[in-house]
């Protein structure tokens, strides 16, 4: 867009030229004299740009691997439960298996003309279940004539004895302890004994 218009006291025409770009009707402005970056700028720019897009990829694949991760650790925490479950069918079932012979010892004991063969039967039933308890790793503790060990067992009474070897000693079991490989599964009670 141009306009003629006169120089007031001159009386010439001074033309006028307007270059704002949206006087002229454009929709951009005119590429005029416009100054490039310095060249270090745009390998800067470059650089960043690449960086960028690297942190976007190792972020997607963080974002993959921790899905990854937690799908493993559902799937190894339902195949731990599964486990388990066979393992307590199968320690069942062996032990389903002592409950039938004791019940074929009680109807023997039943009919048996002496105490003797239901005492026998029950023997029987009784050694059979600690095989069964020793194959899932569980023996019974060796407290009687031991020295007293609190970490093995419980004292609930204590014994006068009249043998100074006898002293601290356990002179009598109320009730078994039971060790499962190196822990203690059930102290032992037993009666402590006490000289003088």
């Amino acid at each position: 867009m141009s306009d003629s218009r006169s120089v007031p006291g001159s009386g010439e025409p001074v033309k006028v030229v307007d270059r704002r770009w949206w006087a002229r009707g454009e929709d951009v402005p005119a590429p005029e004299n416009t100054v490039g970056k310095p060249s270090y700028v745009e390998e800067l720019e470059q650089r960043l740009a690449e960086r960028d897009r690297q942190v976007q990829q190792a972020l997607q694949q963080l974002k993959a691997a921790s899905t990854e991760y937690d799908e493993a650790r559902v799937r190894a925490r339902r195949e731990v439960v599964k486990e388990v479950e066979r393992s307590k069918r199968a320690m069942l079932g062996e032990l389903l298996e002592v409950l039938d012979n004791l019940d074929r010892a009680l109807d023997a004991g039943a009919t048996a003309q002496s105490a003797d063969a239901l005492l026998q039967g029950v023997r029987l039933v009784r050694s059979q279940f600690l095989n069964r308890l020793g194959s899932l790793g569980i023996t019974t503790l060796d407290a009687l004539n031991q020295p007293f060990d609190p970490a093995l067992h419980e004292a609930v009474t204590i014994v006068p004895v009249t043998s100074p070897e006898d002293d601290e000693r356990v002179v009598g079991v109320v009730r078994s302890g039971y060790r499962i490989g190196d822990e203690i599964l059930r102290p032992a009670m037993v009666a402590v004994g006490k000289h003088g």
